[in-house]
């Protein structure tokens, strides 16, 4: 059951940390070069989307952490999965803090209507974006190596 357990973790988690690498170093810069500003109705869809699912997604990783961290209790590589959970929920926090205010604001914008600062807010989405799949990453390769 742990093993099993421990795989399905690693899957959830690694297939996460796919989408939001891919969404900050492929997808959000590939929408910026848009002439006319045209990225910016696929950026507001993105939100909405996935602002609907990766609460799901995070959340789950979360929980499969926490319950692997209960069965590896005391046994080896239990620091590691302790600790990648924890990094998954500073995920968590910093995406309830951070990026979801402005999320939310970009899942309602439209070319039609945007405020003047449209560009320095999505930027500034973006920066914490990449902190936080770097937090991910971290928490994936601590998982994977505890599998291990």
């Amino acid at each position: 059951m742990r093993d099993v357990l421990a795989v399905v973790t690693v899957v959830v988690v690694g297939l996460m940390v796919g989408v939001e690498f891919a969404v900050a170093v492929f997808v959000n810069p590939i929408l910026d070069r848009l002439p006319n500003d045209h990225g910016l109705d696929a950026r507001s869809d993105g939100a909405r989307v996935l602002g609907r699912i990766m609460p799901f997604w995070y959340i789950g990783s979360v929980i499969l952490g926490a319950v692997w961290a209960i069965f590896a209790w005391g046994g080896a590589g239990a620091s590691l999965v302790v600790a990648a959970t924890a990094l998954l929920v500073l995920s968590v926090v910093m995406s309830i803090l951070l990026l979801v205010p402005i999320n939310s604001r970009v899942a309602t914008w439209s070319r039609d209507g945007v405020p003047a600062d449209w560009r320095q807010q999505v930027g500034r989405w973006d920066r914490f974006h990449y902190v936080r799949v770097g937090v991910i990453v971290l928490a994936f390769a601590l998982f994977a190596v505890a599998l291990v």
